[in-house]
């Protein structure tokens, strides 16, 4: 059986923390926790406290039916995340964009040998309702579907324009909002 967890918008590059990642991919948890204390760097840490907390989830949740000396990571994943968008001022009134970059990991727990006992999840049935028992007749119902058609077919006009038809003023447009011709950040005069 497999135990998930997940941490998400870390304040550290992707690029770092799969470094960290790949190194525990496989390990017995017991091991990772072990190897993961050892590191100095900061992503460590991060990845050692969502594997503690799996292995916490793991603990209260199934605490009779699974050990965990028989758990391993069968799969970790750092994914990207939204980037904090920064600026750092350079010489002579420019500025230079920084991308703050954030990751999500998401781990995955596996048992080595599989346990005896089989952990049962119930299953909830949908309770089916006759038609005299229900609210809300076929026939409202196709009336409201054609009132909500009709509302969509006025969201779907077309917004207008910022510009004009031509192509210069489309050009014009366009070039007031490039990302070379922002106005200078430090201005050395007053206006």
């Amino acid at each position: 059986m497999e135990f998930k967890s997940a941490l998400n918008n870390v304040r550290v590059s992707p690029r770092k923390m799969r470094l960290i990642a790949n190194l525990v991919k496989g390990m017995n948890a017991q091991k990772a926790q072990a190897q993961l204390g050892s590191f100095i760097k900061k992503d460590a840490i991060l990845i050692l406290k969502l594997l503690n907390s799996a292995l916490a989830n793991v603990k209260h949740n199934f605490s009779d039916e699974i050990k965990p000396e028989n758990l391993f990571i069968s799969k970790i994943v750092v994914e990207g995340g939204p980037m904090l968008k920064r600026w750092l001022p350079r010489a002579m009134g420019r500025a230079t964009p920084l991308m703050k970059r954030t990751c999500s990991v998401k781990l995955v727990l596996a048992e080595i040998k599989p346990g005896t006992q089989k952990i049962k999840v119930k299953k909830s049935q949908p309770e089916i309702l006759k038609p005299e028992e229900a609210s809300v007749q076929p026939a409202e119902i196709k009336e409201e579907k054609a009132e909500i058609e009709k509302e969509e077919g006025l969201k779907d006009m077309a917004p207008s324009r910022p510009y004009d038809a031509s192509g210069q003023s489309k050009k014009r447009h366009s070039a007031r909002q490039t990302f070379g011709n922002i106005k200078k950040v430090f201005r050395r005069k007053s206006i």
